[in-house]
């Protein structure tokens, strides 16, 4: 008999107070559908620099004839085969290298030819104006310091580069673009927040009759309360079924049907990803409401 009154009084206030209620469910959607997209967000650029961090190497450029004249770090000379052999014997002993390879000129001419063959620049070039270079893969990417204080003002070494600093720039816009999904998610939080306190304010002011009534009865706090706090959650639950329908329509639709087309380069996230975040999503729809009508029923009522 409890329990048929209080879904009575839950669908009489979602009745009451329909366009607030429609005002909370869009709120909580759009703000949980930002959380979890920062979220998602957050893992592909994690997933982007492991799958970047793993193929790029730390190249070192070797000193030819041409560079003697135009470098100043190859005013001795170009490079001997005796240096090279030093400096690879001298990769080979730390523990930080996992491997070594050697480019020639002909090589980096060739690859150059491949990539940009299509520039005026490319027809002038010549193999002998190409660098030789050692492509080095490290153990541990963030340890490429190591390599540069170690070889950069070696006899013969034009140049240490590595080559996640062209791939940072994009990081980190990427870190920029979560950081500013993640604040508009928090203002959208908030504006969800103080809607939720306003509908059930104003759904326990329609009620107040009733509830004055049931206090004189003896009614507990816990059953006053629980018809307020259940229609603030069913909102909240709603929203939050309309945020999992926008992530897992934003996976299937603009990821795996529109980028993963369009950018072959970049290793998007799985569907693992999307599925770990959407029960968060609904539990947080389902108790951040129901915590918030308990706060500001507890002042609104005094009971």
């Amino acid at each position: 008999m409890r329990a048929q009154f209080v879904f009575s009084e839950i669908g009489v206030g979602l009745r009451r107070n329909l366009t607030m209620t429609f005002a909370v469910i869009v709120s909580v959607a759009l703000s949980l559908a930002l959380f979890g997209a920062s979220w998602l967000m957050g893992k592909q650029v994690d997933t982007m620099k492991g799958y970047w961090y793993d193929k790029v190497n730390v190249s070192i450029f070797f000193c030819n004839e041409v560079d003697a004249e135009t470098s100043p770090n190859c005013e001795r000379g170009a490079v001997t085969a005796e240096q090279k052999k030093e400096i690879q014997d001298d990769l080979k002993a730390l523990d930080v290298v996992e491997s070594v390879h050697y480019e020639s000129s002909e090589e980096a001419y060739k690859h150059y030819k491949e990539q940009f063959g299509d520039s005026p620049l490319a027809s002038s070039l010549t193999p002998d104006q190409m660098q030789e270079s050692f492509r080095v893969k490290l153990t541990d990417p963030e340890r490429y310091e190591v390599i540069t204080s170690a070889f950069a003002d070696r006899p013969g070494v034009q140049e240490v580069q590595d080559q996640r600093n062209v791939l940072e720039s994009l990081f980190n816009l990427l870190n920029g673009m979560t950081y500013a999904a993640i604040g508009v998610m928090a203002l959208m939080l908030v504006v969800a927040i103080m809607l939720i306190v306003n509908t059930v304010r104003v759904s326990a002011f329609s009620r107040r009759r009733e509830t004055g009534i049931m206090r004189l009865v003896g009614a507990s706090s816990v059953y006053i309360q629980l018809p307020f706090i259940v229609e603030a959650a069913v909102a909240g639950l709603i929203g939050a079924s309309f945020a999992a329908v926008l992530l897992v329509g934003g996976k299937h639709f603009l990821i795996d049907n529109w980028l993963a087309d369009k950018i072959l380069l970049i290793n998007f996230i799985g569907w693992d990803e999307v599925i770990r975040v959407l029960p968060l999503v609904v539990a947080i729809g389902l108790l951040m409401p129901g915590i918030a009508a308990f706060f500001a029923l507890r002042k609104y009522l005094k009971v």
